[in-house]
């Protein structure tokens, strides 16, 4: 399984495996990962999911769809590199991804 480092505002880091097929989300949510809220759970309408992607991880991570583009530019805090957890699905890929959580999601 792929070892994700999910990393809180703190600094505080959680290195976890996620299984293939799972979202990053799902693998924050599962492991009880602060931070990360999911309060649609999963289906990309609330933004409280909402991570900064490492920006060497961003080409590997896929491109934005129309509404996740439309979710993010919702967060106070969206920056380039901006991504919705739920939105990242897991893959071989992603061995080693970062992703940094918000101060807040809401």
């Amino acid at each position: 399984m792929p070892l994700i480092t999910y990393i809180e505002h703190n600094g505080r880091e959680h290195k976890v495996e996620v299984p293939l097929g799972h979202s990053v989300m799902q693998g924050a949510v599962d492991n009880a990962i602060p931070g990360i809220d999911a309060d649609c759970g999963g289906e990309c309408a609330c933004a409280t999911c909402h991570v900064f992607v490492d920006p060497a991880w961003l080409g590997r991570t896929g491109t934005p769809d129309a509404q996740e583009k439309s979710m993010v530019s919702f967060a106070s805090t969206a920056q380039a590199n901006s991504r919705l957890a739920c939105q990242i699905q897991v893959t071989a890929a992603l061995d080693g991804l970062v992703v940094r959580m918000p101060e807040a999601q809401h």
